[in-house]
């Protein structure tokens, strides 16, 4: 694989593992057993029929949990220990074979990629959440569905306009992000309201 290539998937499988982590270690692994594609050396271990048994499973619950409301947040607040050192490590493992400072690289961007699309997800999830209908979540679950499927697409096939859609998305996080913790604090605070608290401390009477 030529250094575009190779910096597509790393940079395909980190955002892609943000968004539906298991999906991508599954397609990945079976793309790659089936030989459709090329696996580096050091991720060919997801085409071991274990790791395809284990991932596919666990795709399966994913898929369910992501359509379930209030608890697809559950979901993604326990994966923010799974999904962000799992995406820097497929990352990283793209260019195992590559230099140190490479490695360094590609795991550093990997991180970078992987954090903000989960924190993305999660945030806007759960902003959604606070609708008591269920058909926002489903639609944004879905929403989430067909861009993961896009974009592993154009990884495999057109590394160029991957790489292109990824600096998009990069711009695109930079704006939304912070709208999104506005959003979180926002619902916190009305929270606690609802619970009965106060924002700040009232002063002691003396």
């Amino acid at each position: 694989m030529d250094m575009l290539s190779n910096v597509a998937l790393a940079g395909g499988l980190a955002w892609a593992s943000g968004i539906r982590l298991y999906a991508t270690v599954f397609l990945a692994g079976l793309l790659g057993r089936l030989g459709y594609v090329h696996l580096p050396s050091a991720l060919e271990i997801l085409a071991d029929p274990w790791m395809l048994g284990v991932s596919g499973v666990l795709m399966v619950g994913e898929f369910l949990a992501d359509k379930v409301p209030a608890f697809d947040s559950v979901w993604d607040a326990i994966h923010t220990f799974i999904r962000i050192p799992a995406g820097t490590l497929l990352a990283w493992g793209v260019f195992k074979e590559a230099s140190p400072a490479m490695q360094a690289a590609a795991a550093l961007l990997g991180g970078a990629l992987v954090s903000s699309t989960h924190l993305a997800k999660s945030g806007s999830r759960a902003l959604i959440n606070t609708s008591p209908e269920p058909f926002s979540n489903w639609g944004a679950s879905v929403g989430e569905d067909l861009t993961w499927a896009g974009m592993f697409y154009l990884m495999w096939q057109h590394p160029l306009a991957l790489l292109v859609a990824l600096g998009l998305f990069v711009l695109l996080m930079l704006w939304l992000l912070p709208k999104i913790l506005r959003g979180l604090r926002a619902v916190v605070r009305t929270l606690r309201r609802l619970l009965g608290g106060t924002e700040d401390a009232a002063p002691l009477e003396r």
